[in-house]
């Protein structure tokens, strides 16, 4: 009896002792290599993990940025160019140098420009409401306010203003993301260079309609009247499917399209007030 118990533990020995090599070989076989780079460079991402990369996570960036030789298309909005400098620095590349972006809500449709038609009693979702009907306004193509930006913003940056109606982005908060334009479902958020001190100027309306059906919608719709267009020194606007659009690469900030627009869909961010020229007499 002892004889067979003897035999059966050396069996089991030498089976277990055999499956180990045999998954030894079998590991290294098909060992994956992981370049220790990896670990290091997403410990110097934000850790956001906001997608705005373009990648799954700062762990799929920080794979792409150790594995391709040229970074130049890949940037990290989060970071900006301070942290992609410190990577490429790092990984002994280039790296892109690029402005930053912020996003803007490209709709003035308030309360009072774009009076209210019916009354939405559904779920409090901008993705739901825009699959039954286009708002609760006579414009099709504005904000619906309901926040589904600002559900998606890791970083506070958006909130629904309670008196416009309509989302607002904190621009020193936002950092660039574009979580917030894929949730929107209506498209009127956009990123533009964030621009010096802070100051843009670009059309605040995304109305496709004409010109009279779009008034009639919003007060401060833009009705392609191409007087931006005419008054632009820089060739920065362009009228397409009925909706002015301002070129940032190419707006030189000068602001004559502003007082050009005749139904002030053209706005201007963070400019100091404008001299009120006195009357002569």
């Amino acid at each position: 009896m002892s004889s067979i118990l003897l035999f059966t533990i050396i069996t089991l020995s030498t089976l277990g002792v055999l499956a180990a090599v045999i998954l030894y070989f079998v590991a290294q076989k098909f060992k994956v290599y992981e370049d220790p780079r990896i670990d290091t460079t997403e410990g110097m991402l934000p850790g956001a993990n906001c997608g705005g990369c373009g990648f799954p996570g700062c762990r799929g960036f920080a794979d792409a940025l150790v594995k391709e030789d040229d970074i130049s298309a890949l940037f990290c909005p989060v970071g900006g160019g301070e942290t992609m400098n410190s990577i490429a620095s790092f990984l002994g590349k280039s790296a892109p140098e690029k402005e930053p972006m912020v996003a803007v809500v490209r709709c003035n449709g308030t309360c009072d420009n774009t009076p209210k038609v019916n009354q939405f009693d559904g779920a409090t979702s901008c993705a739901v409401s825009s699959t039954l009907y286009g708002g609760e306004s006579g414009c099709n193509y504005g904000c619906l306010g309901m926040g589904d930006c600002v559900k998606v913003c890791n970083f506070g940056a958006l909130r629904i203003n309670s008196e416009s109606g309509l989302a607002e982005v904190d621009e020193d908060k936002c950092t660039g993301c574009g979580a917030c334009i894929k949730a929107c479902p209506k498209m009127v958020i956009e990123l533009r260079k964030k621009g010096p001190k802070s100051r843009k100027v670009y059309v605040s309306c995304i109305n496709k309609d004409k010109g009279a059906v779009a008034r009639k919608s919003c007060k401060v719709a833009c009705i392609a009247c191409s007087k931006c267009v005419k008054v632009c020194a820089f060739d920065a606007i362009k009228i397409e499917n009925n909706v002015a659009y301002i070129d940032y690469n190419k707006c030189r900030l000068c602001r004559k399209c502003v007082l050009e627009c005749p139904t002030n869909a053209i706005v201007e961010v963070n400019f100091p007030p404008r001299k009120v020229v006195e009357p002569t007499i």
